[in-house]
């Protein structure tokens, strides 16, 4: 086998291919066909940055996709897509010694034999390599998966049946989303946070708004009978007197993880916990507008009532949640939740556009700044998928579909 110009590699071991590991630049050595050379096709190459290298060689990354999706490699943090990528060299792979070894210490090649100490002897020809580009985490699948079976409030009546062989069709336990999601575990972790899962009897599950409204109206209502401060809640003190009427502790505790936030302290008492205006807020609009898109003056005027004391209302509040338009001389204010948008650029650009041809800045922000792509800057997403006019220097620049 000749060639004018090739490249050798060698597989790590301790004396495998040791003829070409200390190879001096400008030397050379004869190769030839191993005794099991051929194509090997479970055997790849794999290009990796020096970044990443020690997750590869100490086994931290895992590859995940089903079978009809392109395979991802995650490490605990980040996610890769996989890509192949041909080469115009051939690349000579060589066993270490103690893997398919010759079973006699002589090589027969074009009809000379070669002592195996001065032969690369070549297994597999590799075309090329496989090249890693960090990606988004796919986490659309996960909103879909846990879409399947929302906890909701007739469960809580059928708690007592549950081990008593009910079907756990659409529920998913931690290894099964990470079997199916392509996402690393942290991004997997973060995807779970941001849709406000919680685990119940083992499986990941959203809880949908009619159930957590009853937990939130409920803690609200004991808040005024017991005099509780919504910016000091008393963790058990809270789920205590909210398992009593009936709701599962879990949920209980979910429901100040959904709409408040644990604030510092002493790790040895009970926790306090302190409500978040915004979330509270976001909430009782979303339940309103729930039926339908309402005139600014009324909506307003409910939103308000359903504001508990001590939180203070600003319609700015809902940004990212609602979009106005005028009909005549009428503002009207309807449900647009960022929540509910895919997290893919294109797919969510797409739909931007088709609900509003043109969008001003200050509208469309709100709708995109949870984009994250690497390697990509928000400022480059806008350039991608929008086209930007600004009829003057003082105007507001306004977007369009490119």
């Amino acid at each position: 086998m000749a060639t004018d110009e090739f490249i050798i590699w060698s597989f790590m071991g301790c004396s495998g291919a040791e003829a070409v590991l200390n190879l001096q630049p400008d030397s050379l050595i004869a190769i030839a066909y191993h005794p099991h050379f051929g194509s090997h096709d479970d055997l790849m190459l794999l290009e990796v940055d020096e970044k990443l290298l020690p997750d590869v060689l100490q086994q931290r990354v895992t590859l995940r996709g089903q079978p009809d999706e392109g395979a991802v490699l995650c490490t605990r943090s980040k996610t890769y897509a996989i890509k192949f990528v041909g080469t115009s060299n051939s690349s000579f792979l060589i066993p270490p010694s103690d893997q398919f070894a010759p079973s006699q210490n002589s090589l027969v090649c074009d009809s000379k034999v070669y002592d195996l100490q001065q032969l690369a002897p070549v297994i597999k020809v590799a075309p090329g390599n496989m090249e890693l580009n960090e990606v988004s985490p796919r986490l659309d699948k996960l909103k879909l998966l846990l879409s399947e079976n929302p906890y909701r409030t007739e469960e809580v009546l059928e708690m007592d049946d549950w081990d008593m062989g009910k079907s756990k069709t659409g529920l998913y336990t931690w290894d099964d989303l990470v079997e199916r999601v392509q996402a690393s575990n942290d991004e997997l972790r973060a995807g779970l946070r941001a849709l406000s899962a919680v685990e119940i009897d083992g499986y990941w599950r959203i809880v949908e708004e009619k159930y957590m409204d009853m937990i939130l109206r409920m803690l609200l209502h004991n808040s005024v009978l017991n005099d509780w401060s919504l910016h000091a809640l008393n963790e058990d003190e809270v789920v205590r007197v909210l398992a009593s009427d009936g709701f599962p502790q879990k949920l209980a505790l979910h429901c100040l993880d959904v709409y408040g936030s644990k604030m510092d302290g002493d790790v040895c008492t009970s926790y306090v916990w302190k409500l978040d205006g915004r979330k509270v807020c976001v909430h009782f609009g979303r339940e309103i507008l729930r039926e339908g898109k309402r005139k600014m003056e009324n909506f307003m005027v409910e939103w308000l009532k359903k504001i508990p004391d001590g939180i203070q209302a600003s319609f700015d509040m809902l940004e990212g949640e609602v979009l106005t338009e005028k009909l005549g001389v009428e503002t009207w204010v309807r449900a647009f939740s960022v929540s509910s948008l895919p997290l893919t650029p294109a797919e969510r650009f797409s739909i931007l556009f088709r609900e509003r041809p043109k969008w001003e800045w200050k509208d469309l922000h709100p709708y995109i700044r949870d984009l994250k792509v690497p390697g990509l800057s928000s400022e480059a997403l806008l350039l991608k998928y929008t086209r930007r006019t600004q009829p003057s220097l003082d105007a507001e620049p306004v977007f369009s579909a490119r």
